[in-house]
C-alpha cells in the first residue's frame, strides 16, 4: 500500500505542515495548487523536494478559498469548477516539468473533496474535468462501501481511480470521514496506528459507532498538518512498506 500526504500548503509568511520531514517517508505528494494554499515559491520548493526523494506528484486543487483554506463549500457552476480545476492542474503540471516531474493524478482538497464524495453532480463535474485534461490523469478519492459504483461512474469518462483511506481520521458509520467539527475526528497516535494495522491486516476500518467496514485501498493518507501523524510517519511507512501483497492494496 502506498503512502500519500497533502503538502505544499504554506502561503507567503504563513507556514503549514512539515514538508521536509515528511517527504522522505511517502510515495505520493498531493501538492496544493494555489487556490487554498501554495504560493509559487512554496510550490517550486515542494516539487524540488519531491524530485529529490523520487516521490510521485499529484495535484491537490480546491475551491478558490484562500481565506478559508479551502474548507468552505462554494456554489460554482460546472463550467467554473471545470475551468478552475484545469487551471490549477496545468499550473502544477507546468512547474513540475521544470523539475523533470509529471503530475500523475488529482486529489481534490477540503470542501471540494467532501462535496465530491456526497454530491453525485459535483463528483461528475470533477470526473469530467480531470478526464478532459490533455493527457490521462487518475483521480484519487476516498475508499467507501460505494467504491464499485464510483468506479463505474469513472469508467463512463474513461477515468482511472485511485482509492485512499485515512490513517489519522475517524470514520462515520456511512464510511465517510467524521466532520472535523466533532470531537475525536482526528486520531491521536495510538488510534492512528491501530487503524493502519487494521487496514493492513484485515482490509477494514472500525467506525465511530463501532461498525466494521471493508475498504479496498490503493493509498493511505497522513495529513501533514497533524503533528501526531507527522511524528508517526516513519512507523506508518514501515507498516505499509510490508503490505504490497495484501488484498486491499
Amino acid at each position: 500500500m502506498l503512502l500519500n500526504c497533502d503538502l505544499g500548503e504554506s502561503y507567503g509568511s504563513w507556514h503549514m505542515g512539515m514538508d521536509e520531514a515528511i517527504m522522505p517517508h511517502i510515495d505520493q505528494a498531493n501538492i496544493a495548487c494555489g487556490f487554498h494554499a501554495g504560493d509559487p515559491l512554496t510550490i517550486d520548493r515542494t516539487l524540488a523536494l519531491a524530485a529529490r526523494h523520487e516521490v510521485q506528484v499529484g495535484a491537490h486543487p480546491a475551491y478558490p478559498d484562500l481565506v478559508g483554506f479551502g474548507r468552505r463549500s462554494m456554489a460554482l457552476s460546472e463550467q467554473e469548477l471545470a475551468s478552475s480545476l484545469r487551471y490549477q492542474i496545468a499550473a502544477l503540471d507546468g512547474m513540475a516539468a521544470c523539475h523533470n516531474l509529471q503530475v500523475a493524478y488529482v486529489k481534490p482538497h477540503g470542501a471540494l473533496y467532501n462535496d465530491m464524495m456526497v454530491d453525485p453532480a459535483v463528483r461528475a463535474a470533477v470526473m469530467r474535468s480531470v478526464a478532459s485534461y490533455h493527457r490521462p490523469l487518475a483521480l484519487m478519492l476516498q475508499a467507501t462501501p460505494e467504491a464499485e459504483a464510483h468506479r463505474e461512474e469513472a469508467q463512463q469518462h474513461g477515468l482511472a481511480l485511485r482509492f485512499e483511506a485515512f490513517a489519522d481520521r475517524c470514520y462515520a458509520d456511512d464510511g465517510r470521514l467524521l466532520s472535523r467539527r466533532l470531537p475525536g475526528a482526528v486520531h491521536d497516535r495510538e488510534h492512528m496506528l491501530a487503524q493502519v494495522r487494521q487496514l493492513l491486516d484485515h482490509g477494514t476500518i472500525t467506525t465511530r459507532g463501532g461498525k466494521v467496514l471493508a475498504l479496498a485501498v490503493d493509498s493511505l493518507c497522513v495529513h501533514g498538518d497533524n503533528p501526531e501523524g507527522v511524528m508517526a510517519i516513519e512507523e506508518i511507512q514501515q507498516l505499509t512498506s510490508g503490505s504490497s501483497e495484501h488484498p486491499c492494496s
